[in-house]
């Protein structure tokens, strides 16, 4: 009788080790586990909040622009990436798209920036803010501002099957001008001397690109900032892919710069 309760006290000790290495096994694997997900970063989401030095701006008049970029919660964004040598750019266009203009407010620090600027008229214009804060994507926001004085009739654009533009001496023509929403496509500037007709060969870095290229629907909703896809090209071809997301017009305007100067070439396509 004491041997068989011996057997069995050996039995039973062995069945717990064995439940107690079990346990612990689950232990372990559940604290592997929550160290995963305490790895793992949560995407960084900001908001843009707009200021202007007066109340309602005025054409022809100075105008000091703040935009502050706060996290959800209302934190302000303390770090952003360079890029294409800016932390953030910023694109203002009139409501018909006749007015263009590609700026640089100057970080001032706990997530604001500052630049002063004028309006050429009186209306409504739209403004989108470029930017990557550290850690997280690329971003875009966007804000109306309405501008007193005059207003300039507004013309809606149309496209045009003409896409060959002469500006400061310099003849651009945009190849592969037929698009199509959803699919992806190569948008070709050509470029060359407007007189003799010779290809530009010395075109300067703009922001550290041959180029930059925005695309705005003639609603201004859809929002399309295009690097080239050879940034160190210099002509004559500069090229750019980028994908359209629905049909209808869109305002393409390309930005080159040479002898120091930058140009813009405009042109109207409709996307099927």
């Amino acid at each position: 009788m004491k041997r068989i309760y011996l057997i069995g006290l050996l039995v039973a000790l062995i069945l717990v080790a064995a439940c107690g290495k079990q346990n612990k096994q689950e232990t372990d694997n559940h604290s592997a586990h929550g160290e995963e997900h305490a790895g793992e970063t949560k995407k960084l989401e900001t908001n843009a909040t707009w200021k202007w030095s007066e109340g309602t701006p005025k054409s022809g008049v100075n105008t000091l622009i703040t935009v502050q970029i706060q996290d959800t919660e209302g934190k302000s964004i303390e770090e952003f990436d360079i890029n294409h040598e800016k932390k953030l750019h910023l694109i203002a266009v009139s409501k018909d798209l006749s007015y263009f203009d590609h700026i640089h407010p100057e970080y001032k620090g706990n997530g604001q920036f500052e630049i002063t600027t004028s309006f050429p008229s009186g209306g409504d214009y739209k403004l989108f803010a470029d930017y990557i804060p550290t850690g997280g994507a690329a971003t875009t926001k966007s804000e109306w501002i309405k501008v007193e004085g005059n207003d300039v009739e507004q013309v809606p654009i149309k496209a045009s099957d003409e896409h060959s533009v002469i500006v400061d001496g310099v003849e651009i023509e945009l190849e592969n001008n037929h698009p199509e929403a959803g699919k992806a496509i190569e948008l070709n500037f050509k470029l060359s001397d407007a007189t003799s007709k010779d290809p530009i060969t010395d075109l300067e870095p703009y922001l550290g690109a041959v180029g930059h290229v925005v695309i705005l629907s003639e609603d201004s909703e859809q929002y399309l900032h295009v690097h080239p896809m050879e940034e160190k090209a210099k002509g004559p071809n500069a090229k750019f892919m980028t994908t359209f997301p629905n049909s209808g017009v869109y305002k393409i305007w390309g930005q080159f710069q040479r002898n120091g100067k930058t140009f813009i070439s405009a042109f109207v396509v409709e996307v099927k």
